[in-house]
């Protein structure tokens, strides 16, 4: 019966189309054949070969079922209407329950034809059910957003600390056989998924007098997710650490880890670290989406002129390229990116890394391990003797490993790595200070790339509005131009009311210039070398940041917020 009523609305919304000269009659027959075949609705199949638009579907599909469209972007979802469909419904049949008014429940539906589904939800909720199309949004996205599982972890934590009372931070940890606990199993699960749906890059748990605090960091600002009794914080901390193959028995010495998991279907990576604090162990895990890992260096927030140099400079026979910022900037992201612009059929890349982040193939990874002797400049001497062409360097920390890349670059090798500096000029100074000599700097250095992360305005409730003065000074103190509208996000259910979505970098790539060297043999000051790094065509990044907000994609607050702290 429902295979009937489906192929005649698609039969309809063929004729329509065809009718309204969206489509030929030879692309709706193939498009047909195509639904039956891999068991897809006709109006999914056209999207997917670009016929049509989804915005177009959902107005046609409108006007052909007799049923409101709906922009969820614009629509606040009531709490009292997803409480009425479990999650597992509303995921295995595309549908997001909206509002409740008295006794009619609007529901977002994939398929308002499904009059079977329909009568199923108003038998379960009692309800009658208004259904609406969602319009310009993937309804799995908005389904991903609204139903977070952190809001039934409380269920779970309700069995777990039924028998488990607060322990004082001098009380051993909870037995080991409440690790294996279901509720406490299934409460960390739903933890680690809700931070993957989220974005979330870190995530926090913070034990305090009265609670257990868990945050996680989104687009780099941390929200809190959930508030739990203290008294699973040990049960909590034991389950990660087995996971992790840490000591559970050790609270007072800092300890690291890791593990990996598959979430919704994406391989995932979480490092563990924790420590000692005065309620008890901080615990933080850093979480490596791995299916977000592959970009290119068009795709992190480069311009096309930097993309370009740098393209440049990766076709350097020897020499160090350094990828500089604070912790969390990105450059890990960028030095992958650069990676994977190499050709590693014809040359040996070699890589030294703590922790191996993502794998690539065809590239040889070590993982620096300190218990055997394995550090950054110990991995680094000791692949030199691997005939390798190109060498990636984590990090560089100390004065041995930044010797020793020198000497790598020094000896026909291309040898990528990061190191904390505030820009680009920042960079060069700070392998001064590690004791690497002016002459040896300058002839290993082919550049040096210094980056910050912003984040972008959210596309769902972007909005031209007036900007407050002090960004109308600082944007045109920077680009030379008045200007006072800029796009802001107004906050949407997909933002989460912040106003923006995702990150973006933005970068100044500083090459080696002959004017440059000279500048660093005389031990020139930071303001004269980056004098000279902009008259040689240098972009900075908070006039790379600006351009940005000019256009659209973050805004000048956060530009200000993240890079105007460099002089």
């Amino acid at each position: 019966m429902l295979e009937r009523r489906q192929e005649r609305v698609s039969k309809q919304l063929g004729e329509i189309l065809v009718d309204g000269a969206f489509v030929t009659k030879e692309q709706v027959e193939t498009a047909l054949e195509k639904s039956k075949r891999e068991s897809k609705k006709l109006g999914q199949v056209l999207v997917e070969q670009n016929l049509i638009s989804q915005e177009t579907l959902a107005t046609i599909l409108s006007f052909q079922l007799n049923i409101p469209i709906i922009d969820l972007r614009q629509f606040n979802v009531e709490p009292e209407a997803l409480a009425l469909v479990p999650d597992q419904m509303a995921i295995e049949h595309s549908i997001l329950p909206l509002s409740v008014d008295r006794d009619t429940l609007t529901v977002a539906m994939d398929s308002p034809e499904n009059l079977q589904l329909i009568d199923s939800l108003a038998a379960m909720t009692k309800k009658r059910i208004k259904p609406v199309i969602p319009l310009n949004v993937d309804i799995r996205e908005a389904i991903n957003t609204h139903y977070r599982l952190t809001s039934h972890i409380e269920e779970e934590i309700g069995q777990a600390v039924r028998d488990v009372k607060p322990r004082a931070v001098s009380e051993p940890l909870i037995a080991p056989e409440t690790i294996s606990q279901a509720p406490v199993v299934r409460a960390v699960e739903m933890i680690l998924t809700q931070a993957v749906k989220d974005r979330a890059s870190d995530i926090h748990l913070e034990p305090q007098s009265d609670k257990l605090r868990v945050r996680y960091r989104i687009d780099g600002i941390l929200h809190d997710a959930v508030s739990l009794p203290l008294g699973v914080h040990a049960a909590f901390l034991s389950r990660i650490k087995v996971m992790a193959n840490m000591n559970i028995a050790e609270r007072r010495r800092p300890q690291d880890g890791q593990f990996s998991t598959t979430i919704g279907g994406r391989h995932v990576d979480f490092r563990v670290a924790t420590i000692e604090g005065d309620h008890g162990e901080l615990l933080t895990l850093r979480v490596l989406d791995k299916s977000l890992s592959f970009l290119k260096l068009s795709e992190v927030g480069m311009s096309s002129d930097n993309v370009e140099v740098t393209e440049r400079l990766l076709r350097s026979p020897f020499g160090m390229i350094l990828i500089s910022g604070p912790t969390g900037s990105g450059k890990t992201t960028t030095l992958y990116a650069a990676l994977h612009q190499l050709d590693a059929q014809e040359r040996n890349i070699m890589t030294v890394e703590d922790p191996i982040e993502y794998r690539f193939d065809n590239v040889s990874q070590i993982q620096v391990n300190r218990q055997v002797g394995i550090t950054f400049a110990a991995g680094l001497r000791a692949i030199m003797r691997l005939d390798p062409d190109i060498i990636l360097v984590g990090e560089i920390r100390d004065a041995e490993t930044a010797n020793t890349a020198i000497q790598a670059a020094l000896t026909g090798h291309l040898v990528l790595t990061s190191i904390h500096g505030n820009d680009a000029v920042g960079a060069i100074l700070r392998l001064m200070d590690l004791g690497i000599e002016p002459f040896l700097l300058t002839s290993a250095v082919v550049a040096t790339v210094s980056q910050r992360l912003v984040r972008k305005v959210c596309p769902y409730c972007q909005s031209v509005r007036s900007a407050s003065s002090a960004e109308v000074v600082a944007y045109q103190q920077e680009i030379g131009e008045a200007r006072n509208d800029f796009y802001y996000g107004r906050g949407c259910n997909f933002c989460s009311h912040t106003g923006y979505l995702g990150r973006t970098a933005v970068y100044e790539v500083l090459p080696m210039t002959e004017k440059i060297r000279r500048l660093v043999m005389h031990g020139s000051p930071a303001a004269d070398l980056k004098a000279q790094a902009v008259e040689d065509g240098m972009v900075a990044m908070r006039h790379h940041g600006m351009l940005k907000a000019r256009d659209g994609v973050t805004t000048p607050l956060e530009v200000m917020r993240n890079v105007f702290t460099i002089g």
